[in-house]
Parts: structure tokens; sequence; C-alpha cells
């Protein structure tokens, strides 16, 4: 009784932290409900919101004005309360940067060689969401992941490896040819999808289905 599970998502989606924690959650459920299956394993895939972002990045009151039309304040408040009852302390208002995340993929993608994606991948979103981090600069991305136990120089090289981008660039476009279009997106075992940051109640229903 084996399970496996793709979450496509992006760093700087606030719905795809719920999400992750949504799926946290179904875990626990999951491991009190077959206490004798061995635990579910998981591999964070790549998905930008804004693939055509600068590499540079852009003003993060600019990026919300233009998309949304209004405040980020009055964006996000909704955003805000899910949040909270997950234990996510999204702070929007220090966010100064929106980046281009495919180096932050890159490295969630490396970290998965050190047995270490779940780690840099909450660091990377806690760092943005929730200390304003600025993901656009190479020192902020690197100092996140090695914090986690990746290599100082496996995070260098993978910064500098621009087959590497472009590989992560290549995954990102092969989602949406497969029909995803909106993040975060749940693949168990791929058998069963789950769009959206569903209730846990939800997640384990898909885990069941797809064990079914």
């Amino acid at each position: 009784m084996e399970l496996h599970i793709d979450i496509a998502s992006d760093i700087v989606c606030p719905w795809c932290y719920i999400g992750k924690r949504h799926l946290e959650q179904a875990l626990e459920m999951f491991a009190d409900q077959y206490p004798n299956a061995p635990a579910p394993t998981l591999s964070w895939l790549p998905f930008q919101l804004n693939p055509d972002m600068p590499a540079e990045g852009m003003s993060r009151q600019d990026y919300v004005q233009r998309k949304f039309g209004r405040p980020a304040h009055e964006v996000y408040e909704r955003v805000r309360t899910a949040g909270e009852a997950v234990d996510i302390p999204f702070a929007f208002d220090s966010i100064a940067r929106q980046p281009n995340t495919i180096k932050a993929h890159a490295l969630v993608d490396l970290a998965a060689q050190f047995g270490l994606q779940p780690q840099v991948k909450e660091a990377l979103m806690h760092a943005y969401f929730c200390d304003g981090a600025d993901l656009t600069d190479d020192a902020s991305l690197g100092g996140i992941a090695t914090r986690c136990g990746v290599p100082v120089e496996a995070v260098v090289a993978r910064l500098q490896d621009t087959a590497a981008l472009e590989r992560i660039a290549q995954q990102d476009a092969q989602l949406r040819e497969l029909g995803i279009s909106g993040v975060p997106f749940f693949i168990f075992n791929r058998k069963v999808g789950v769009s959206g940051a569903q209730p846990a109640e939800q997640l384990l229903a898909a885990m069941a289905q797809a064990l079914a």
C-alpha cells in the first residue's frame, strides 16, 4: 500500500502555502487511518504563476496593482484569514519584490537530491510570505537553501546552471500542457487529481481513492 503525491505549486502562491498546510494535516490523518502503511512520498513540481516575469522581478506594489487593480491589503484579506487558521502569519506588507521563481524552483528540485525538498520548500515560502525575503537575490535564495542543509557548493552551482533552469521551465510548461492552469494541484499515484487548497478531509479522501 504505497502512495506517492505530486504537488504542483509556486513558492509565491499564498493558496499553495495554505494547501501545503492542509496536505500536512491530511498526512497526519492518513497515518492514523492507515497505521501499517508506509508514509506517503512527496514530490514538489515547479509551476510559475508568472512565467513571463522578468528575471529581476518587479515591485510587489506595482505587481498587485496591475494584476488586481487594487491595493494588496484589499486583495489578500481573505487569504490572510485562511492563513491564520493554519498558523501561517502572512506579512504581505513586508514583501517588496515580486520575483521570477525559476531559481527558487531549481533549489527545491536540487534539495530532493539530499532528501531536503520539504524543508527547502517550506523555508522558501516562509521566508517570502512571512519575512519578506527578496527571492530575486541569489544570496538570499542560497542562504535559505544552505540553512536547510543543502551543501553550499551545490547551491551555488545550481543557481548558475542555465541548463537546470531551462529544465525547470520545461517542467512548468509540461504541467500546463497536461491541463493544469491553477495551483496548488495534487496528484495521487498519478490516478487522482485535486485542484486548489482543499480541506484536509478532501485530500485524505483522494488518498483513499488512489489506493483503492
